[in-house]
């Protein structure tokens, strides 16, 4: 096919360029340049889709990512990507695309008979129906409105495309690269300040692309655009960023962008990703997103071949389209006319422009009459004909009784229509910040900044090419000074031509129809029409949050971009009051719609749970060691030998851990680094226990409470000097505990001179445990002297093993002389096989999980989220010791005050022992007092751990207990499905109470 709608010449598209696409099978040419939609128009194509509730033919609207109707299916790697617009798909070679939401093709789609019978689903139908018969619901409404939901089919493959992801930082970010945008990048760049400028567009300039009746500076806005790009991209302190959008405002200016990096290009680079999400932090923010055009809402205002003036006027003059060969333009405001004057100008017919104001401004009437265009002032556009494309309107005029008297019908392929423009304030409201309505524009713009952010240009109302580029310099200059203290004067540009205009209208025009058999759309995509939500206000509907629900409308892909002002004023209307009583929807993100995968970045496959392997991995997999998962690591659970089960091969290992040596792999058992003149500071606000006279060379047990004050971690933290400390957390907490600290460090004391880095993986970490745990080590570690006076228990010195730089930590989670050898994480397999050849010679054992906790039971030592569950206090676990009496504040100090938290009856950390040793509890057994309570007695605990122990040769259990503490020799019982059990409450201490075994 040829493209008898391509201009001659003109345009920003590669005319030597040549590509070649398919639409539903139907191969066509289009240019480098261009966007698919551009070139579907280019090859005559106005019919491009199907709309989701009627079915009814919808052709191309705007020119933007605000496009409602032109959804479509991209295939790559032998499957479908659905809806997506085709006003942002860039062509290239062999692009193929498809139609979606009809059947059995585009022309013919046998939906179209909802059309017809529409009357029988008016908005919120679907609230009323499907209530009965009640079997059918399963059977019946469900399978047949899941069938039919959705417009584009779901891919059937799983996603070949790989996705970035970046973290940065900057001192302005401008999202928008119109005039105001650029403005505020030149002036924001000239101060040196770091800037990352944004756009959703493949290049750079927004409305200036498609302008060619202005000047900036005396030269062509697209000269102006290429030079000004040019300098920006020279300096160093400027990231541009075309094809990327930004979609979500969060706390503390913090952006979210979506790159396209690849989806323009027919054969990408593999190592390349489809999409790359950059999270960027900014000082400042300039809001450049402009103003969207608002369509008017008449009578099958739907039809293809009706869209947007300044969508006509950009596939004109940038993508070097002629939308029609006859077209109508229908305006409230004076920049419509424009689109008459530039179509008229390359030789389109111009059947006419039909304005709603009795008085359009005399200068755009001279120009129309200039160039030979019929102008009917103080009429409307009542109706349109035709199906697949627009064939006539129908027009009426006002009379002073109020009613509307027909004004016959102009004949056109195409209608344009302006109702004036809404700026753009998704991000701003994202931001938190509150819209105002301005009556004046009749649109709600910007109020005060919640954040460091400022609108600029149209999206703030502020129309005009001169008045958006004094508004984005000034933007600009402020961000600039207020991220870096900074400004610099700069000279701004002059422009003339693109004045701002007059006029505009909002709502339902009025028209000589039956209003109750037209149908005039408010929402494109889901069908809405303007007595839909006369409808909702009926069935009394008065919030326009509540109409959005019951009607759909404002729910599209453009969250009511197009469609919410003219809801708003048609709810105002029947409601008869102001808009602002109205209401306003919510502005969520994204912006527009977003891929999963850019979401997920890397999270996919064995990527979204990967499988965390420690250092002795191998080994253990070759010696027969069984693995259990402990969240995302591979963990040894036991070493069974000759046969033996679990708990036989774990009372093995116990029994050698606590007559010879253990070894065990400590490795996942979460680190982090505090470093810094202030990180004792920092460690005595976090954590319970008190750290500044902490010598440097010791350790000292930590616990970590949450502002409730409960029990959220513990570990073992070392001083390695003045300002640095070596912080052990639990492994299922490391995440957690880093984040926690992070939060408090950015927000709550960000005047501590202090840093953490999460340090888990860069170590490796082998226990050694057991009476000959020092003889074990000797032949390896230099430099530090291991006898009990030189290195006594609770200390860590930097030493080397085996010649490697090491911490070596005397510290013990079994109750034995025991030093945890903590090494580059490179050298862990090399110290892991070192020391388990060594241990044979001792007749010692490596150990796994399952005798660890036997061995640190036996000690009554709590696992955090075992023998807790979440309202464990200190003063419940019998750690009132580990409360620095002295200190002044800590997280979770005020929480510990609190009545509840101190009062009587709280379950407490206590040891249970069953008066037959061999009976084993079972964990989160409930214990009541009664032995046979009634059933809905209320349990006074549970058992939170329960083993045999080797080294008692009986049954062992911890347990949180009301008023366990007072109940030391006191009988409870844990009912059991074979009755009762008696348990004796002890202290949760069961072997070597003094600790005489650690410290030799």
């Amino acid at each position: 096919m040829s493209q008898p709608f391509r201009t001659e010449k003109g345009g920003r598209i590669n005319r030597t360029e040549q590509l070649t696409f398919t639409f539903d099978g139907e191969e066509m040419q289009g240019h480098q340049g261009d966007t698919l939609a551009s070139a579907l128009l280019a090859n005559g194509v106005h019919l491009v889709g199907r709309s989701f509730k009627y079915h009814r033919p919808r052709g191309i609207v705007t020119s933007g990512s605000e496009e409602p109707n032109a959804l479509v299916g991209i295939y790559r790697h032998g499957d479908q990507t659905p809806n997506l617009r085709a006003t942002q798909v860039e062509l290239y070679q062999g692009l193929e695309a498809i139609s979606q939401n009809r059947f059995p093709s585009l022309g013919f789609d046998i939906g179209a008979v909802n059309d017809l019978l529409s009357p029988l689903f008016p908005a919120g139908f679907y609230y009323k129906t499907f209530m009965w018969p009640k079997a059918f619901w399963d059977r019946v409404y469900e399978p047949v409105i899941r069938a039919a939901a959705g417009l584009g089919k779901p891919p059937k493959t799983p996603d070949q495309d790989t996705y970035g992801n970046i973290y940065a930082h900057c001192d302005v970010l401008i999202a928008g690269s119109g005039p105001a945008g650029l403005a505020a990048a030149l002036a924001a760049s000239e101060t040196g300040a770091k800037v990352i400028l944004c756009d959703e567009q493949s290049e750079f300039g927004g409305s200036l692309l498609s302008e060619v009746s202005a000047s900036i500076d005396g030269k062509d806005p697209s000269e102006w655009i290429a030079e000004t790009i040019a300098k920006l991209g020279q300096m160093d302190n400027v990231t541009l960023l075309p094809r990327t959008t930004a979609f979500g405002y969060f706390a503390h200016n913090y952006i979210a962008l979506a790159e396209r990096v690849t989806e323009h290009l027919p054969d990408p680079d593999p190592k390349l990703p489809r999409e790359r999400l950059w999270q960027v932090r900014a000082k400042e923010v300039v809001i450049a997103s402009g103003a969207i055009e608002r369509p008017m809402i008449f009578p099958e205002n739907d039809r293809p071949g009706i869209m947007l003036a300044e969508a006509g006027r950009t596939y004109l003059n940038r993508y070097g389209v002629k939308v029609g060969h006859n077209v109508l333009v229908a305006a409230a405001c004076d920049t419509a006319w424009q689109a008459a004057f530039d179509l008229a100008d390359h030789g389109v017919e111009v059947a006419g422009i039909v304005d709603l104001r009795e008085t359009p401004p005399e200068n755009l009437m001279a120009i129309a009459k200039a160039r030979g265009i019929r102008v009917e002032a103080g009429c409307m556009v009542t109706g349109t004909l035709g199906r697949k494309r627009i064939k006539a309107a129908l027009l009426g005029r006002m009379m002073t009784s109020g009613n509307v008297a027909s004004g016959g019908q102009i004949s056109c392929d195409t209608l344009l229509m302006s109702g004036g423009w809404t700026p753009t304030v998704s991000l701003y409201s994202q931001s938190r910040g509150k819209v105002v309505w301005d009556a004046d524009k009749g649109a709600y713009v910007p109020g005060a900044s919640v954040q460091r952010e400022r609108s600029a240009g149209a999206s703030k109302g502020l129309y005009g090419l001169q008045a958006a580029l004094e508004d984005g310099y000034a933007a600009g200059e402020d961000a600039a000074k207020a991220a870096i203290g900074k400004s610099k004067k700069i000279t701004y540009a002059a422009a003339t031509g693109g004045e701002a205009g007059s006029g505009g209208t909002l709502g339902a025009l009025p028209h000589d129809r039956n209003a109750s058999r037209v149908k005039a759309f408010v929402d494109y995509q889901n069908d809405v029409t303007a007595k839909d939500v006369k409808l909702a206000v009926r069935e009394g509907m008065q919030s326009i949050e509540h109409i959005k629900r019951y009607t759909t409308t404002g729910m599209a892909t453009d969250q009511g971009r197009l469609s919410n002002m003219n809801a708003l004023q048609i709810a105002s209307d029947s409601l008869d009051r102001p808009v602002t009583d109205v209401g306003l929807t919510t502005f969520r993100l994204p912006y527009t719609p977003t891929t999963f995968g850019l979401f997920a970045g890397v999270a996919r496959g064995d990527f979204f749970d990967p499988v965390r392997k420690t250092p002795s991995h191998d080994w253990v997999v070759e010696n027969g060691g069984v693995f259990e998962d402990v969240g995302q690591w591979k963990r040894t659970w036991y070493f069974p030998k000759n046969g033996e089960d679990m708990h036989a091969a774990v009372a093995r290992e116990c029994k050698t851990v606590r007559e010879s040596v253990g070894l065990f792999d400590a490795s996942t058992l979460g680190k982090i680094e505090v470093v810094g003149p202030d990180a004792a500071e920092f460690l005595e606000r976090m954590y319970t226990n008190p750290w500044k006279k902490l010598a440097p060379g010791r350790c000292r047990y930590g616990l970590l409470l949450n502002d409730a004050g409960f029990i959220t971690d513990d570990g073992v933290i070392g001083r390695l000097a003045e300002d640095r400390f070596h912080v052990t957390t639990t492994t299922g907490g490391a995440p957690s505990v880093f984040a926690t600290m992070e939060d408090y460090l950015q927000t709550e004391w960000p005047e501590l001179d202090v840093w953490i880095t999460s340090t888990t993986e860069q170590y490796a970490v082998a226990a050694v445990q057991g009476p000959k745990a020092r003889d074990v080590l000797a032949p390896f570690v230099e430099g530090v002297d291991l006898s009990a006076d030189a290195l006594p228990h609770m200390s860590v010195k930097e030493a080397k093993f085996c010649g490697v730089p090491c911490r070596l930590f005397r510290i013990s989670f079994t109750g034995e002389l025991g030093f945890e050898i903590n090494v580059s994480r490179r050298h862990g397999k090399m110290m892991w096989e070192t020391l388990a050849k060594e241990i044979e010679k001792f007749g010692g054992t490596a150990y796994g999980t399952e005798s660890m906790h036997v061995l640190r039971a036996e000690k009554g030592y709590i696992i955090v989220g075992q023998d807790t569950d979440g309202t464990v206090t200190p003063q419940d676990a019998g750690m009132s010791w580990a409360i620095g009496k002295k200190k002044a504040d800590f997280v979770g100090k005020r929480g510990l005050d609190r009545p509840d938290l101190v009062a009587d009856n709280r379950k407490q950390f206590v040891g249970l022992l069953t008066k037959d040793p061999k009976v084993q509890l079972e964990e989160g057994a409930q214990i009541t007092t009664a032995e046979n309570p009634a059933i809905g007695t209320p349990a006074e605990g549970h058992v939170t751990s329960s083993y045999f122990s080797p080294a008692l040769d009986r049954s062992i259990a911890l347990a949180i207990v009301k008023n366990g503490h007072s109940l030391e020799g006191k009988t409870l019982y844990v009912p059991m499905p074979d009755g009762s059990i008696p348990v004796e409450v002890t202290g949760p201490v069961f072997y070597d109470k003094e600790g005489a075994r650690l410290n030799v």
